[in-house]
């Protein structure tokens, strides 16, 4: 598969019923996930479960010669203002973890999700009707903070009623977003739920993402939200650097200085 589809932000429940076999085919990048939702009582932030504790044998990415790499991810919901504050303190552990993510349950919480919340991902209800719109100032904000909505595919794939409110909802942001920060990912508990890169891009289409969009949520988009995660957690910046390549007209109408001072004498 093409490079722009071997990287997706994989958001897997730390599970011992996964193993590398059933990662899909395309993938270089899988995440594990662990969720805090303070509705429970006796909710601590622990350490991540270790990769190794899970797939003693990772695969092969297609095409390479290097093996899936696994990250870990939390991800807090939050339905009061004062759960915030848990991702305000400097926890040990909450640094231990390479991408955090933030569910908010109310409108307040999504606004101080976008404007002031350390995150690397704002994920968006799609099992049940928004109780708010979208608004343009916090999403303008969150895309200027480079932090990324976050969508998911498994509940529009097990059911129809469900599979209507992620298709509104997703286009909702669409309309407030312009597809920029996206990211898809998958919220699997079973293997069957997980698809391919390219299936979760024509997803995206039915999403309200352009072609383009679509693949930038299951490739680009992801990486930059790895990078987003690696800059929080080291308090400094990353440099990503791609090499521009030269376009074939410039290089045949490139002439010399040399030679241009000499025709034009």
């Amino acid at each position: 598969p093409s490079k722009l589809l071997q990287l997706l932000v994989q958001h897997l429940q730390p599970t011992r019923s996964f193993s590398a076999t059933t990662i899909p085919v395309g993938y270089s990048v899988v995440a594990l996930n662990h969720v805090i939702d303070f509705k429970e009582k006796k909710q601590e932030i622990i350490k991540p479960v270790s990769p190794s504790e899970l797939f003693p044998s990772l695969p092969i990415v297609q095409g390479t010669s290097k093996r899936i790499k696994v990250l870990t991810r939390l991800t807090l919901v939050v339905s009061d203002p004062s759960h915030c504050n848990l991702l305000r303190s400097t926890s040990a552990n909450i640094r231990l973890y390479d991408i955090i993510a933030v569910f908010p349950k109310t409108e307040k919480l999504f606004h101080i999700a976008c404007t002031t919340l350390d995150v690397d991902l704002v994920c968006i209800n799609v099992t049940e009707k928004l109780p708010f719109y979208f608004r343009r100032p916090p999403v303008n904000m969150a895309i200027d903070r480079g932090i990324y909505f976050e969508l998911l595919y498994t509940p529009a794939i097990k059911d129809s009623t469900m599979r209507r409110y992620t298709i509104s909802n997703a286009i909702s942001l669409m309309q407030i977003c312009k597809g920029k920060n996206i990211v898809i990912s998958s919220a699997a508990e079973r293997p069957l739920e997980l698809r391919g890169p390219y299936d979760v891009a024509n997803l995206g289409l039915l999403f309200g993402l352009s072609e383009g969009e679509a693949k930038a949520a299951v490739s680009t988009n992801c990486r930059a939200t790895m990078l987003h995660g690696e800059t929080r957690k080291s308090a400094c910046g990353v440099v990503y650097t791609v090499k521009k390549p030269r376009k074939v007209e410039e290089e045949e109408t490139a002439v010399p200085a040399c030679k241009k001072a000499k025709t034009q004498a």
